[in-house]
């Protein structure tokens, strides 16, 4: 199979290499960075540039780009995919990707799936991608009802061979609703937690809780407000949920009243527990 990736950031880089250390699939790459292309030709991640030329040669298109810059991309190429290829997005947003990814590919000859792989760093970047991203990974995909089975079957063959662990199928609308939960709004608390004066004195006072908490507090910052904005609904509501949370925390203890206290903390610790 000849597979084509647009863009070779941590997670196009992370494919590229997969692919080329354990299948026999050929990896066509896209990327506007010459340095980039140049440094994953060093490390054998392709076998050729992509060009307008060479990309109906493409069996299978993963479009490793923030969500605009994904619609764009497919929106100006269009013409350019082969028939029947299939094009699978790795965006963390699915609704304002599908939505408009499954438009363009209506009018053309091209499947499309939508996807999102749950792997990656807080670090961004073609130099820190590497082959082993995916291993025991989850990859989502949102197909549509009248998407092919076999191009399913075909699909979660080719993740599963690059070192996803599970294949998971689901809708736009719940993936967006509970990634809000899972990856966006971890990522708004972590941010927010590091603006206190007290983040600039914890040297010495900090141990794994604070690593934890902070891990990803250096984000993307261009990527992921485009993913917060394009989830804003579900992202909100989220963000609105904890606040009320936190705000009992904050008068019981003001309240000094120890057994409401703990009775909020073992009822997180049983939904923590139930969540399992």
């Amino acid at each position: 199979m000849k597979i084509g990736i647009i863009g070779l950031g941590l997670i196009g880089g992370s494919f590229a290499r997969a692919i080329k250390e354990m299948t026999s699939h050929q990896v066509y790459a896209c990327e506007i960075s010459e340095e980039v292309l140049e440094e994953a030709a060093k490390d054998g991640a392709y076998d050729k540039v992509m060009t307008d030329e060479n990309m109906k040669e493409c069996d299978l298109i993963l479009l490793s780009l923030y969500p605009e810059k994904a619609v764009d991309f497919i929106e100006e190429k269009k013409d350019k995919i082969g028939k029947g290829a299939v094009v699978v997005d790795c965006c963390g947003v699915k609704r304002y990707v599908c939505d408009r990814m499954k438009k363009i590919a209506e009018e053309t000859s091209f499947v499309f799936v939508g996807g999102h792989p749950m792997a990656g760093t807080q670090s961004w970047g073609y130099a820190f991608s590497r082959s082993s991203m995916f291993k025991g990974a989850s990859m989502i995909l949102t197909p549509d009802a009248d998407t092919p089975e076999n191009i399913m079957e075909s699909l979660e063959e080719f993740f599963l061979s690059v070192g996803f662990g599970t294949v998971k199928i689901t809708t736009d609308e719940e993936h967006d609703r509970i990634i809000a939960f899972t990856s966006q709004l971890p990522h708004v608390i972590s941010n927010a937690y590091v603006k206190s004066p007290e983040a600039h004195k914890q040297r010495g006072f900090s141990a794994g809780s604070y690593k934890d908490m902070t891990r990803i507090s250096k984000l993307n910052a261009k990527m992921w407000s485009e993913l917060f904005l394009e989830n804003g609904d579900f992202l909100a509501g989220e963000i609105d949920i904890l606040i009320e949370n936190l705000r009992k925390y904050s008068e019981t203890i003001k309240e000094k009243d120890k057994e409401k206290l703990v009775a909020l903390l073992e009822e997180g610790a049983e939904s923590k527990r139930q969540a399992k």
